[in-house]
């Protein structure tokens, strides 16, 4: 890591970061608008002994229509926290190896979304480390299966309002959200050509090839 110059503010801190809590109305309705909105935003897991909060760095939209969404064919047990009104997180298991974390976009029975991919970790960096089971910083919430399993999110926080008081929840900006970036969707193969990728450009903390992040 020492030969990695990273964003002062990753570095880690003893005090809790000062952001306070996003509310329902601060949320845009569309789920691109919300996509972007995002980047810069605070993402904090308050655990009873840690508080986990990190930089979102990188999203990705799901919108109406879109093949690619799990919304597409309709609701499911699986996928009805996706349905809710914005704010409400989605947690779903993927390739039988770990969850992942979408925030509800839209009105409640729209089935749009935005996948977080990529946090840049602020506090709580230890414990993060110890879940993620390595020192590289870097690497700690990079990728949205790292983003759930360094910031402990499991499916009992599936349909959980982030925007309410519950113990995970979306926050203001630490630092403002620098030039944001766009490219095609990572890791699909439906609807793969539309531009719904969104990300902080020059951040180390960013997932995806170097071709898709310049």
């Amino acid at each position: 890591m020492s030969q990695t110059k990273l964003p002062a503010i990753a570095q880690g801190t003893k005090r809790r970061s000062r952001i306070r809590r996003l509310g329902l109305r601060d949320l845009p309705l569309d789920a691109v608008d919300l996509a972007k909105y995002l980047i810069g935003k605070t993402l904090v897991h308050d655990l009873p002994k840690v508080r986990l909060s990190g930089r979102i760095v990188e999203t990705e939209a799901y919108l109406e229509g879109d093949a690619a969404a799990h919304s597409f064919r309709g609701m499911t047990p699986r996928n009805r926290s996706l349905f809710l009104e914005r704010g409400h997180a989605y947690v779903y298991f993927c390739y039988g190896a770990h969850y992942m974390l979408n925030v509800a976009a839209g009105a409640a029975g729209i089935g749009t979304g935005v996948l977080i991919r990529a946090v840049e970790p602020i506090e709580g960096i230890e414990q993060m480390k110890r879940w993620r089971h390595t020192d590289r910083l870097l690497d700690l919430a990079r990728g949205p299966g790292r983003v759930a399993a360094a910031f402990k999110i499991g499916k009992p926080l599936d349909g959980e309002n982030l925007c309410g008081d519950g113990n995970l929840w979306l926050g203001s900006a630490a630092k403002p959200a620098g030039p944001i970036g766009e490219s095609v969707r990572i890791g699909i193969t439906k609807d793969a050509h539309r531009v719904l990728r969104f990300y902080e450009r020059e951040n180390p903390f960013v997932s995806g090839p170097k071709r898709l992040n310049a």
